[in-house]
C-alpha cells in the first residue's frame, strides 16, 4: 500500500463530512432551537461516532504543563502571537481573512460556534486546509456562564460532536460564548468534554463594535506582546480591512502570527 498522503486523509475526512453534514441537517428538520441539540448528563461528554478516516494530522486538545487551567497568554518566551478568531458570520468575511493570513504566512486560530459549521460546514476543513487550526465556541453562542449545567454541557458537547463529525478532531481549544473567562463550573464541564484548558485573551481587539480597521489596528498595536492571544471576529468588514496592516504592524516589530498551540509549544 502507498503512502498515505495529509491530501488523502483531507479527502477522506470531506467525504465523511458530507454524509454527516447531510445527518445533522435531517435531525435538524424536527426541532428547533437550542433545544435540537441533546445534551449528555451534566458534565458528561456525549458519544461521538468516528469520522471517515481519522487524520493524525488534525490537531486535538492538548495538556501545557505548567500553564493555567484558563490560557490567555503564553509565557512570552518567543516573538510570536496567536490570533484567534470567534467563527460565526458570513463565510465571505471568513474566507477573505483566511487568504490574507496565508498570504502573509500568517496562522490564526478559528474558535467556531456549532450552528455556523451547520450553516457552512465546508468551512470547518477549509481552516485546517491553510495551516490554521480550529476550536470549539458552544453550540449557539449564547451566554454560557448564566447556564445551568446541563445547558452548558449541551452547548460545549455540541459543538464539540459537530467538530469531531467534519474534521476527525473535537478541536484544540474551548472558549466560553459572551465571556472572556469560563466560570468554575464551565471550566470544569469542558475539561470533561476532553478540554485541559480554557482559551481565552489578553488582546481584545474591539473590532465587533466596528469602530473603523484603523482604529482595530490602533487598539491591537496598543496592547500587544510576545506571547499574547489577540480576540478577533469572523463576520466583520473591519476586520478583513484591518488585517493586513496589522499583520505588517506585528512584522515590524519582528511578531510572528502562529497558532495558540504552537505559540504555547
Amino acid at each position: 500500500m502507498g503512502r498515505v498522503t495529509t491530501a488523502d486523509r483531507r479527502s477522506a475526512l470531506r467525504t465523511g463530512a458530507g454524509l454527516a453534514v447531510a445527518g445533522t441537517l435531517t435531525a435538524g428538520c424536527s426541532t428547533s432551537g437550542p433545544a435540537r441539540s441533546a445534551g449528555p448528563r451534566p458534565g458528561e461528554p456525549s458519544a461521538r461516532p468516528a469520522p471517515a478516516e481519522p487524520s493524525a494530522d488534525v490537531p486535538g486538545p492538548r495538556r501545557f504543563p505548567g500553564l493555567p487551567a484558563q490560557i490567555s497568554h503564553s509565557p512570552r518566551g518567543r516573538p510570536e502571537v496567536a490570533l484567534t478568531f470567534h467563527g460565526q458570520g458570513d463565510p465571505a468575511t471568513a474566507v477573505a481573512l483566511l487568504e490574507a493570513a496565508e498570504r502573509a504566512g500568517a496562522r490564526m486560530t478559528v474558535l467556531a460556534v456549532g450552528t455556523w459549521l451547520d450553516e457552512h460546514p465546508e468551512l470547518a476543513l477549509r481552516v485546517l486546509d491553510g495551516g490554521h487550526e480550529i476550536g470549539n465556541h458552544t453550540l449557539n453562542h449564547r451566554a454560557i456562564n448564566a447556564m445551568s449545567e446541563s445547558e452548558a454541557a449541551a452547548e460545549i458537547n455540541g459543538c464539540a460532536d459537530r467538530l469531531h463529525r467534519l474534521t476527525g478532531s473535537i478541536g484544540s481549544f474551548f472558549r466560553p460564548s459572551q465571556a472572556k473567562e469560563a466560570s468554575p463550573l464551565v471550566e470544569r464541564l469542558a475539561r470533561n468534554a476532553g478540554y485541559p484548558h480554557v482559551l481565552s485573551y489578553d488582546v481584545d481587539s474591539l473590532d465587533f463594535t466596528s469602530p473603523g480597521p484603523e482604529a482595530v489596528v490602533r487598539t491591537v498595536g496598543g496592547q500587544v506582546r510576545p506571547g499574547s492571544v489577540v480576540s478577533l471576529h469572523f463576520g466583520y468588514a473591519d476586520t478583513v480591512a484591518a488585517l493586513p496592516a496589522l499583520l505588517d504592524l506585528l512584522d515590524r516589530r519582528g511578531l510572528r502570527a502562529v497558532t495558540t498551540t504552537e505559540l504555547l509549544t
